[in-house]
């Protein structure tokens, strides 16, 4: 195992579509899946019994639950010394594996500490697309296993597009240099959380890793996002940690709804502060390379695009050519919303989408396509997409040079 890379968090992964037998009811109540020859090389010849697993269903935008289960692997043909064995992964009804349907994919994935993580994902979906990205899993995945080991050359280094994806199955991620953090972080303790603007300039200020802008772009935002998103972590946890410390209690009653709102503000700022810092450091990257812009400027139907090139002023003057024109829409994570985008600045046909979600699915870039959205991610970004995606994505350090040409 090594600190930093996927080796910290997984040993080794199985994976297969199911099939209908090991999904209907109707057809089996055994809920067992057939382990077969590959699993062996996960969990060995001796039988297992009752080992901890977490279970996990993940479907489209924000379709997922997870629950904890036990698992028992046992060769069925144990006591039928004549006849080869045949290996049986066991494991108890739960409402994980009572949604999986056939053909969706199943990956059985092993940790350092010998538990188990059974992943169910709805099929052609972008989080199947990310996680065969993340194992190094061969495209084509059928109904028998494919077993792969996490050794160097699929030991991935937990960057941001492996981060993006762990965090997206429930795992958390070990903190880079929290010591370090906390001493950049101590300005802004007891004092309330920042404004977004100001955090991440300071983000941008402490930056540990030299970054040119003006040179790399895509890589300099890359950067950008990933300090401030450990920053604004650290930062979190001391407060949250002192809030907690005040409880939610008064003359003995326990406050259940002030701890269900506090709740709800932590998720609700962790989602707005991710677009909102994905935008400062976007038009930070334009002001450098001196590419003119409007932001959040009101046009059709009270519409307000992220950002309208080279300004809302010309964008309002008819007389100014539509083919100079340009929108750029935010969202760090797409999913289903990127349709949001169609519906704004009416005069431009050919809309772009800025995001730093991996391996969106062949499906839904294929709609955008046909819809005459233009996606653009940072360059490292593209190597989680397919052969034929990549062929039409666009990084920004293009999209710079294209919005410059036109203004």
């Amino acid at each position: 195992m090594k600190r930093g890379y996927l080796s910290q968090y997984f040993t080794g992964v199985a994976v297969k579509r199911l099939k209908m037998v090991e999904t209907n009811p109707e057809r089996s109540n055994q809920h067992e899946i057939n382990g077969s020859k590959p699993l062996v090389n996960l969990f060995g010849r001796e039988r297992l019994r009752d080992f901890p697993a977490r279970f996990v269903w993940l479907g489209g935008e924000n379709e997922g639950i997870s629950e904890e289960g036990r698992l028992t692997w046992y060769d069925s043909r144990a006591n039928k010394p004549h006849r080869s064995p045949e290996y049986r992964l066991y494991f108890r009804k739960n409402p994980v594996m009572e949604l999986a349907s056939e053909g969706d994919l199943l990956i059985v994935a092993k940790k350092p500490d010998d538990s188990v993580y059974i992943i169910v994902v709805k099929a052609n979906s972008t989080l199947e697309n990310q996680l065969l990205w993340l194992f190094g899993v061969p495209e084509q995945v059928g109904f028998r296993f494919n077993v792969e080991s996490i050794e160097d050359d699929k030991d991935l280094e937990v960057d941001f597009a492996v981060r993006y994806i762990l965090e997206e199955i429930g795992l958390s991620v070990e903190e880079p240099d929290a010591d370090h953090l906390d001493s950049l972080l101590e300005r802004y303790l007891g004092k309330g959380f920042p404004t977004t603007t100001e955090f991440s300039a300071f983000a941008r200020r402490t930056t540990p890793v030299e970054v040119s802008p003006i040179e790399d772009p895509d890589d300099a935002l890359i950067h950008w996002m990933e300090h401030e998103e450990n920053l604004f972590k650290r930062l979190e946890r001391h407060m949250v940690a002192q809030r907690l410390e005040q409880g939610f209690s008064s003359n003995g009653i326990t406050d259940v709804d002030g701890f269900i709102e506090f709740s709800s503000s932590i998720l609700n700022r962790r989602k707005s502060r991710a677009g909102k810092a994905l935008e400062n450091h976007l038009e930070e990257i334009f002001r450098t390379h001196k590419v003119t812009y409007s932001r959040n400027k009101e046009t059709e139907n009270r519409s307000k695009p992220d950002f309208i090139f080279p300004g809302i002023d010309q964008y309002r003057n008819p007389n100014f050519p539509a083919s100079r024109l340009t929108m750029l829409g935010v969202k760090s994570t797409c999913k289903d919303r990127w349709r949001q985008v169609l519906a704004e600045a009416t005069r431009i046909d050919v809309k772009h989408l800025f995001t730093l979600e991996p391996g969106i699915s062949e499906n839904q870039t294929a709609e955008m396509q046909a819809h005459r959205l233009q996606l653009v991610l940072p360059r490292r970004l593209h190597e989680t997409y397919k052969p034929k995606q990549k062929e039409w994505l666009m990084d920004l350090k293009t999209f710079v040079q294209l919005v410059k040409s036109r203004q």
